[in-house]
């Protein structure tokens, strides 16, 4: 078949139209994964880039908190990747604001870096963040817990003393005392002005490993148990309440317990947590709630984006007042 010249044009500006899409969708930079972030002045962040069917779309831990979807992920060119993230601020009885924070990423290899721009609430400015982050190797196959091997257990806590503890951040305060026995933590705040208190890491540092101890949480309070900094256990007065990733026991924001084990406020409750290959296997009084699940990424509070590095068991601090004993852990033989 002929075709006429006004056919010909057609078909020859369709053809450009693939051709500049496909070129647009091949050169642009591969932001698809899981990113462990580095955060510039400390803090550590995790994102997760993916593409569905039919829109690219994140998800975001950011210092603290949870693990939460971006608002918004987008190209601004070949290179640099905008992602938008958004909270709600309350001004007054008849006003709320959208505060929109804005990171701006490119890429090197497999190394990304950026700048988190936040607005201040009041208006009054801006904040600037930079950031690198690296790839997150690829997870393990799933361990065979029954074949674990364990060397001598280790004895965290004397009963006596601090000896072996130290708080993370020197400039913090320390609400952690030894009395009775016990190890326990009392972040009092005053009726005027906030004080920061610390978080409480072993001196040691550790990689694979079983961890036992016991845990006290009166009425209301809560606290949070990281392994190797990176991976926070929740320790929560959370009794009677429905299953949730915040809960006790929970892996924070990452992986909900299957049942809920926990007892009332105010009771001794026992707590085994195995950490092997990036796998987490949590035992609550007995009943095994978590069931070597794999953790994608560090949890909100921690002190590293480098998941193959040891690191410490810490205590969190500055949230209630919770008591612990017979803090023991059995290092995994590889």
């Amino acid at each position: 078949m002929t075709m006429t010249p006004k056919k010909t044009f057609v078909s020859a500006i369709l053809f450009l139209l693939c051709a500049t899409t496909f070129a647009n969708n091949t050169n642009k930079v591969n932001f698809v994964g899981q990113w462990g972030i580095t955060i510039d002045g400390g803090g550590v962040g995790w994102l997760h880039i993916f593409d569905t069917e039919n829109y690219l779309d994140a998800e975001l831990m950011w210092i603290g908190g949870s693990v939460t979807p971006v608002s918004h992920v987008y190209y601004h060119d070949d290179t640099t990747l905008i992602i938008t993230r958004t909270h709600e601020v309350k001004k007054s009885d008849t006003r709320k604001h959208i505060l929109t924070s804005t990171l701006t990423i490119t890429l090197n290899g497999d190394q990304l870096t950026g700048t988190m721009m936040q607005p201040h609430s009041d208006g009054g400015g801006v904040s600037y963040r930079k950031f690198t982050g690296n790839r997150m190797p690829a997870m393990p196959k799933k361990p065979d817990l029954s074949s674990l091997k364990y060397d001598k257990a280790i004895s965290l806590f004397n009963g006596k003393n601090l000896e072996g503890w130290s708080i993370i951040n020197s400039n913090d305060k320390n609400g952690f005392y030894v009395k009775d026995g016990l190890l326990s933590n009392n972040p009092v705040q005053p009726k005027e002005g906030h004080i920061n208190y610390g978080n409480l890491r072993t001196d040691q540092e550790f990689t694979d490993f079983k961890l036992s101890l016991d845990v006290n949480v009166p009425d209301g309070h809560n606290s949070g148990i990281y392994l190797k900094g990176l991976y926070e256990v929740q320790v929560m007065d959370s009794y009677g309440l429905p299953l949730d990733s915040h809960h006790m026991g929970a892996l924070y924001s990452r992986i909900t317990p299957s049942v809920a084990a926990e007892k009332p406020a105010g009771e001794w409750q026992h707590v085994e947590i195995t950490l092997v290959d990036r796998h987490v296997t949590v035992v609550l009084n007995g009943t095994t709630i978590i069931n070597n699940k794999p953790v994608l990424g560090p949890t909100g509070g921690a002190i590293s984006a480098n998941v193959l590095a040891p690191g410490p068991i810490y205590l969190q601090g500055d949230h209630g007042n919770v008591s612990y004993k017979n803090i023991v852990l059995k290092p995994i033989v590889k």
